[in-house]
């Protein structure tokens, strides 16, 4: 699938979507029962998906766009050009946490990069990380 500089075109977000949506489905979510997938585009363009992974001890759970970012970064990527994000069908949209959205700072291509929020089966929020983070932490 084709994409313009930062800009995905329609088809390609929902294809990424759809892939944040499938890896929603492997979450380990016991405790809260809420299942989040999460779908990035390396600066390679290689998708990599992950879930949210939860634990007894709350504090050590991981959120599924953590857990793609850091399979991502352990696969050798460095930026990432986007990131998609769903919930469970039905359930409210999954915006990143803090602790997220400072590691999608981290990694993003560009202030301007694309994140895409699951609002339900067939539509989506998009902002950009400098709307969804506008004063991160940066060195």
């Amino acid at each position: 699938m084709a994409e313009s500089g930062n800009k995905m075109n329609e088809a390609w977000k929902d294809y990424l979507l759809g892939e944040a949506r499938a890896a929603g489905k492997n979450a380990y979510a016991p405790y809260s029962g809420y299942h989040v997938g999460a779908a990035v585009v390396t600066e390679e363009g290689e998708i990599v998906t992950g879930c949210n992974v939860e634990n007894a001890s709350y504090g050590l759970t991981n959120c599924a766009e953590r857990t793609a970012i850091f399979k991502a970064v352990s696969g050798g990527a460095k930026k990432i050009r986007a990131i998609a994000i769903a919930g469970p069908e039905g359930g409210s949209p999954a915006y990143p946490c803090g602790a997220c959205r400072q590691v999608i700072a981290e990694f993003a291509e560009s202030a301007d990069m694309p994140i895409y929020i699951s609002t339900g089966a067939d539509s989506c929020e998009v902002y950009t990380l400098a709307e969804l983070l506008p004063k991160g932490f940066v060195l």
